[in-house]
Protein backbone atom coordinates (compact mmCIF):
# COMPACT_ATOMS: atom_id res chain seq x y z
CA UNK A 1 0.00 0.00 0.00
CA UNK A 2 1.69 3.44 -0.80
CA UNK A 3 1.83 6.15 1.25
CA UNK A 4 -0.68 8.17 0.51
CA UNK A 5 -3.47 5.90 1.06
CA UNK A 6 -4.95 5.21 3.38
CA UNK A 7 -7.65 1.95 4.05
CA UNK A 8 -11.33 2.42 2.59
CA UNK A 9 -12.57 2.22 6.07
CA UNK A 10 -10.66 5.18 7.53
CA UNK A 11 -11.24 7.70 4.12
CA UNK A 12 -14.08 10.53 4.42
CA UNK A 13 -16.19 10.80 1.66
CA UNK A 14 -17.98 13.76 1.02
CA UNK A 15 -21.04 14.64 -1.23
CA UNK A 16 -21.39 16.81 -4.32
CA UNK A 17 -23.21 19.17 -2.01
CA UNK A 18 -20.76 19.12 0.74
CA UNK A 19 -17.84 19.60 -2.15
CA UNK A 20 -19.27 22.53 -3.53
CA UNK A 21 -19.70 24.19 -0.07
CA UNK A 22 -15.88 23.32 0.51
CA UNK A 23 -15.01 24.52 -2.63
CA UNK A 24 -17.28 27.32 -3.11
CA UNK A 25 -18.50 27.23 -6.14
CA UNK A 26 -22.02 25.36 -7.51
CA UNK A 27 -23.14 21.67 -7.49
CA UNK A 28 -22.61 21.73 -11.58
CA UNK A 29 -18.58 22.52 -10.90
CA UNK A 30 -18.36 20.13 -9.30
CA UNK A 31 -19.79 17.60 -11.44
CA UNK A 32 -18.22 18.83 -14.47
CA UNK A 33 -14.63 18.30 -12.24
CA UNK A 34 -15.76 14.98 -11.61
CA UNK A 35 -17.06 13.81 -15.18
CA UNK A 36 -13.52 15.97 -16.81
CA UNK A 37 -11.53 13.41 -14.26
CA UNK A 38 -10.42 16.61 -12.49
CA UNK A 39 -11.59 15.39 -9.64
CA UNK A 40 -12.10 11.39 -8.37
CA UNK A 41 -15.12 10.02 -7.30
CA UNK A 42 -16.92 7.01 -6.68
CA UNK A 43 -20.65 6.28 -7.73
CA UNK A 44 -23.21 5.54 -5.55
CA UNK A 45 -25.96 4.54 -6.76
CA UNK A 46 -27.40 8.15 -9.21
CA UNK A 47 -25.00 9.94 -6.72
CA UNK A 48 -21.15 10.43 -6.62
CA UNK A 49 -18.89 10.69 -3.07
CA UNK A 50 -15.60 12.11 -3.51
CA UNK A 51 -12.40 11.60 -0.76
CA UNK A 52 -12.17 14.45 1.23
CA UNK A 53 -8.35 13.88 0.75
CA UNK A 54 -8.90 14.43 -3.32
CA UNK A 55 -11.02 17.87 -2.53
CA UNK A 56 -7.69 18.91 -0.74
CA UNK A 57 -5.52 17.74 -3.22
CA UNK A 58 -6.80 19.44 -6.29
CA UNK A 59 -7.38 22.90 -4.14
CA UNK A 60 -3.58 23.01 -3.53
CA UNK A 61 -2.55 21.65 -7.30
CA UNK A 62 -4.81 24.36 -8.30
CA UNK A 63 -3.63 27.14 -5.95
CA UNK A 64 -2.12 30.18 -8.02
CA UNK A 65 0.24 31.99 -5.73
CA UNK A 66 1.40 35.74 -5.84
CA UNK A 67 4.97 36.78 -6.43
CA UNK A 68 6.10 39.64 -5.13
CA UNK A 69 8.71 41.65 -6.70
Amino acid sequence: MAADQRPLNEVQFLTVAEVASVMRVSKMTVYRLVHSGHLPAIRVGRSFRVPEQAVHEYLRESYVGVETA
